[in-house]
């Protein structure tokens, strides 16, 4: 199988010797007997591994051309996981408009010296440059960003940085639509919770590796801390993920109009979107995507119309997270980039009249009208007439 939605879809099937099911069954045995003293199976203790997780692993490791991959109980500990690499004294180089919940763990770490961290603007060639000229253990790399959507080139970074560890966070876009260890990355850290289960009824994570020491450096200490995930949440996600490119399709359809829509509408004064032209990070977007993604940043005119917007949506709900088939607005200032410090969220650009969505598969008729009668309320358009 070399297609991707193939291997979506069809690893791990037929491999059930007693009866034959198609689909793998699931195993929540916590434990594994042993053939004899001092000769365990496959499996021994589910923290340690599980026939189900294996699976899972397997999958997202060919999906994302890695040697090995740890699935995690969820993207936050997918990242702990991948921090072990470093020990204190290393230099870490983190995007400085990250994840709330990424920034809140590293900030936390380095506090406790764990490692030395340096904020940097990734996706602005002079200040990456200019601190990637200085040695770092771990380059940690998130593309498209969240909640602004900038774009860092990651093959770019590589040669920047040949002698880092190079981690992506490719949570935004899954395998179906950017492939980092193509572009040079060594690891992969995935929130799974997000467009691989796609149905905002799992939390979990994974790290891919490119390197099989990397991985079984990873693999260990997600055994060690407990990170590792559970099977019936193995198999939820592997269920979701067989769908991964059917879905990403319609998603990228819908957010098309959508972005359409943002773009031309009076009440809207700034879109955050790599599939627009104007957007700074496109014509990279374009080499190392195959696809812009199906999250969407926007400004309005008058940050006061925010909560008047917000509340009058009926098709998109007000909700954290993202990529699930059900489309989400959020308020990243008070919500999924709350764990920021003011301060911090200030340098990242993070203002609190942003809005971010998360497009889903509904019918894209319905998602534009519903932000239609929700952006006229905007003092804007009830000034200039618009509709």
């Amino acid at each position: 199988m070399k297609n991707l939605p193939t291997i979506a879809v069809r690893t791990g099937l037929e491999r059930d010797q007693q009866h034959g099911a198609v689909i793998p069954p699931l195993h929540l045995s916590s434990n594994y007997t042993f053939e004899s003293l001092g000769q365990p199976r496959t499996f021994d203790y589910t923290r340690s591994g599980n026939p189900t997780r294996a699976i899972l692993a397997e999958t997202l490791a060919a999906l994302e051309g890695g040697t090995q991959a740890t699935v995690t109980a969820s993207g936050m500990a997918a990242i702990t996981a991948a921090l072990q690499l470093l020990k204190p004294g290393d230099r870490l180089v983190m995007p400085h408009d990250c994840y709330g919940g990424t920034w809140r763990l590293v900030d936390a770490l380095q506090k406790r010296n764990a490692f030395v961290v340096d904020w940097v603007d990734l996706s602005n060639p002079i200040t990456r440059r200019e601190a990637l000229k200085k040695p770092a253990k771990v380059v940690w790399v998130e593309t498209p960003s969240n909640p602004l959507l900038r774009i860092t080139d990651i093959a770019q970074v590589r040669q920047e940085a040949p002698d880092a560890i190079l981690v992506v966070d490719n949570t935004f876009l899954s395998p179906a639509l950017q492939k980092p260890l193509e572009l040079g990355a060594d690891v992969i850290v995935h929130s799974t919770t997000k467009y691989i289960n796609g149905h905002s009824d799992v939390v979990g994570g994974a790290v891919i590796s490119k390197d099989k020491t990397l991985g079984e450096e990873i693999a260990w200490w997600a055994n060690c801390l407990g990170l590792t995930g559970a099977p019936f949440d193995a198999w939820l996600t592997l269920r979701g993920v067989r769908t991964l490119h059917a879905r990403m399709t319609q998603h990228l359809q819908n957010t098309e109009a959508v972005v359409a829509l943002l773009d031309n509408h009076p009440a809207v004064a700034k879109v955050y979107y790599p599939g627009l032209t104007t957007h700074p990070g496109h014509a990279i977007a374009r080499q190392q995507q195959t696809g812009f993604g199906a999250m969407v940043s926007f400004e309005l005119h008058d940050a006061d119309d925010i909560k008047p917007l917000v509340e009058s949506l009926q098709v998109f709900s007000l909700a954290e997270s993202l990529g699930g088939v059900e489309s989400l607005v959020a308020h990243p200032a008070t919500m999924t980039h709350a764990a920021m410090s003011a301060e911090a969220r200030a340098v990242a650009g993070i203002s609190d009249g942003l809005i971010r969505l998360s497009v889903g598969i509904e019918d894209p008729r319905d998602l534009l009208a519903d932000l239609k009668q929700a952006l006229v309320l905007c003092r804007s358009c009830r000034k200039g007439g618009a509709a």
